[in-house]
Formats: C-alpha cells, structure tokens, sequence
C-alpha cells in the first residue's frame, strides 16, 4: 500500500521515530478484538452499573459504527459530519434517519465539537463503544427503562474503558494472541532499518509495560535479524502515558524496571530506558531536538496526532487501518463513478439551459414552455439514473455510513482532520517499508473549484 502525502516531509531531517502501539506498530484483528471488547463492556454495564439484563443479549454488528463518528447525547443519535461540521448522516439506535427527519431535525445545526452534547468515535477502540450505544438507544426505545441519551453514551464509553483498563479484556488477548494479534515481519525490518541508518525510536502508548511487553515479545522479537529483543531496538519506551494528557499537561516520570515491571521515581533527564507517565517537554528538552526533528506515528486522531500539532509542533503520521478495504472498494466502484460523473455533467448542461429561459421569462421575453417541460423530464430521468448507480456504488462501502473520509460528495469531518493535522497516512505502518528513510515526501498540488479547468 502506498504512503499518501498531506504536506512535505523530509524523512532525512527526522532524528526521533516515535510509534504509538496498539493499532500501530501492533495491529490487532479488528473485528474479533472490538467483538471481544463489545462483550466485555454489555456485561460490565449489567454487572457494575446495573443494566438490565436484557443488554447481555445485544449482538455484536461491527459495521453499525466507524471511525470519525460523533454521538448527539441530547437526541441519542449517531451521526456522521461533514468537514465544516453539518450532519449528513444519522441513526437513532438501529434506524437510519431519512432525509425529511434529518433536514427537520438538524438542518441549522452546525456541530462544535467543544460542545458536551457532542461525542467524537475517533479511533477504533471507539467501534464497540458506538455499536453498544446504538443498541442501548434501541433498547430504550423498545420500553426499557433506561437512563438518558447522555447517560447511555457516557455508561457505553465507560465500560468499554473499564474492560480495557480492569485487564479483563487484555488477559484474554494474552492468552489467545494467535486470534487476536498480527504478525508482520516488515515491521521489525522497518524499525531495524530505521536503526541502520541512525534513527532514534521511541514509544508512546497508553497500555501498560506488562501488555507492551507481551505484544512486542510476539510480534515484533521474532522477527529480529540484528537484535535480540525490542528493547534493543528503541531508545525510549514511555507507557501508560495517558494521551493525549501526555501532550497537554506536566506529568511525573516513573523509571520502569524491565525485568520486574516494578516503578521508582525517576529525578534528572530522560535517557534511554523504559518509563510510566510523563509530559512531552521535558522528554523533547533531554532528546535536544527541535519538534520538527521528531515524527510521532498513531492511530487516533486526536490524541496522537491533534494533539501534537496543537502543543508540540512534532510531525506526524496517521494510521489508518480501515482505509486498506476503502481504497479496494474504490478501485472496485470506479467505473460506476465515472458513470455517476457523466450524468451529472450533462445534468448540469441541462439545468444550464433551463436557467437561461428562465433569465430570459425574468426579461418578459418569449419563451418555449414546451422545451422546457421537456429539460425537466431529462432532469427528473437522469436524477432516476444517477440514484439508481449511486445505490449501486454505495454497495460497496459500509452498508450503514458509506465512506470514512466522506459525507456524500463532501469531504466528512474526519477527513478535514487527516487533512489537516497528519503530514502523511497510511493503512499500516508496515507501509513505510517500501520508502528509503531518507524519503522527501511531497504533496501533490491541489486544484482549487476554480482551477479545474475544462
């Protein structure tokens, strides 16, 4: 897969590779892991915080939610944005709103996501979060007696929290890592390549060192040609850091012994080893380098990559996983598009002729009514054709919210944020395998409306 390219990065002036690790340098099967996540959470909602138990016989449907999704807590919506923040999709519990409700319900709506009422789905632990909250809403819609919407999305990101924090869901990845965890090897060669030609690494993950030591042990020590263990090949290793806190306010320190997991105080600079918690600055202080020396690669949004921008100035990378059977799904669906693109264009031509006899009706000059009933029965019959290949192409994306990166012809809101705050993305990190770490990435130009020329 390739590396695509928001704004230049010269791979040469990077002295410090930072990786997050769930979904980043570790992959996990997706569907399987947030099932297993989905499970855990309905039944700590029943067993902790007193749902009734009609919620243990919710039934995972992984495509009920993606990323880039925002929870409406005041109507028990979910609903998908565009980049400037009006509502193009929504579902109240398992029913898709239709045009007139939406348009009714919020067509002077403009979401800020600053607002409370507005809960943002940002990364792939948020998948089981959001189809769990789905199916609450239809539970209390159905009769049950259960709290407010807010109270329901609240309750749903709390457990799915819980059940990662509480080990319940990471002891059985543990135990099962075969079905839960990728293996791929380029990882490893990427990273000892990195070394080869004089990178630092690092990491920054909010899992804790017993489950980073695991999953790295697994996939990545394997595979080693030039050294023994992970632990050799990074520099740094910061866990539990508690992103994206770790970028926005101080933090203390604490030295993690790698044989025993035990923690000390850490007092003076940050050399290599291994730490618990922490902040940004002084890390970035003790490496001596200049933000724009350090590349941060992530998979949420806003916590690894936002949030950077916003404090740090490092550069950075987004993975984006469910973008790899997106871009097959382009390829698949890029005839009827092109024939989507037809229509539309001679609709235009067509809508283009109906304006001018109605600028001249406007003049009070004459005008052929019969010519024009006649526009409008091509219009009305291309608007049935372009409806019918849109279905056809919409078949091939996620049967509940189409496309990730967009919201009808629009970019979605979580596009304007890859956009905006990711200097490159990519499907995996493997991906940067194929690119020389010396690589200048650039942009290719982008065309204004104005300057696509016929």
């Amino acid at each position: 897969m390739s590396v695509y390219v928001n704004r230049s990065l010269n791979l040469k002036q990077i002295q410090m590779i930072g990786f997050d690790m769930d979904y980043t340098l570790v992959r996990y099967y997706s569907r399987a892991f947030e099932e297993l996540t989905f499970q855990h959470a309905k039944n700590y909602l029943v067993d902790e915080l007193g749902y009734p138990s009609a919620v243990r016989d919710f039934v995972f449907d992984y495509d009920r939610a993606t990323v880039g999704l925002v929870i409406d807590k005041e109507r028990g919506n979910l609903l998908k944005l565009s980049r400037f923040g009006k509502i193009k999709q929504a579902a109240h519990g398992l029913k898709q709103l239709d045009f007139r409700t939406l348009k009714r319900v919020y067509q002077n709506v403009v979401v800020d996501l600053g607002d409370p009422n507005f809960q943002p789905l940002d990364t792939l632990f948020a998948i089981s979060a959001g189809v769990l909250f789905s199916m609450l809403v239809e539970l209390k819609e159905g009769g049950e007696n259960l709290p407010d919407y807010g109270h329901l999305s609240n309750d749903a990101l709390y457990a799915v929290d819980m059940v990662h924090r509480n080990n319940s869901v990471k002891s059985v990845v543990r135990a099962n890592l075969d079905k839960f965890i990728v293996t791929d090897p380029k990882v490893a060669g990427l990273l000892e390549r990195y070394k080869d030609y004089g990178k630092k690494l690092m990491i920054i993950t909010n899992s804790d060192y017993s489950y980073t030591k695991v999953l790295l042990e697994h996939t990545i020590d394997p595979y080693l040609k030039k050294h023994r263990s992970w632990r050799d090949v990074f520099d740094i290793v910061i866990t539990l850091a508690d992103k994206p806190r770790f970028f926005e306010y101080p933090g203390r320190f604490l030295k993690v012994d790698p044989e025993t997991g035990l923690m000390s105080n850490h007092e003076g600079k940050i050399v290599r080893g291994i730490y618990q918690g922490g902040w940004f600055q002084p890390l970035q202080r003790d490496l001596g380098l200049d933000g724009r020396e350090i590349l941060y690669i992530g998979d949420h949004i806003y916590g690894d990559v936002v949030s950077i921008k916003k404090r740090c100035d490092w550069r950075t990378a987004l993975v984006l996983e469910d973008l790899e059977s997106e871009i097959a799904s382009i390829r698949k669906s890029r005839s009827i598009q092109a024939e989507i693109d037809t229509l539309m264009t001679e609709k235009e031509k067509i809508e283009h002729e109906i304006n001018q006899i109605d600028l001249r009706r406007y003049e009070g000059r004459e005008v052929d009514r019969s010519r024009l009933e006649q526009l409008f029965q091509q219009v009305d019959r291309l608007n049935q054709e372009i409806s019918e290949k849109v279905g056809l192409y919409r078949s091939h994306f996620n049967a509940h919210w189409g496309e990730i990166l967009r919201a009808g012809n629009e970019e979605s809101r979580y596009a304007g944020q890859v956009e905006e705050f990711a200097c490159i993305y990519m499907t995996r990190v493997s991906d940067l395998y194929e690119y020389s770490p010396k690589i200048y990435f650039r942009p290719k130009r982008r065309l204004m409306p104005h300057e696509r020329l016929d």
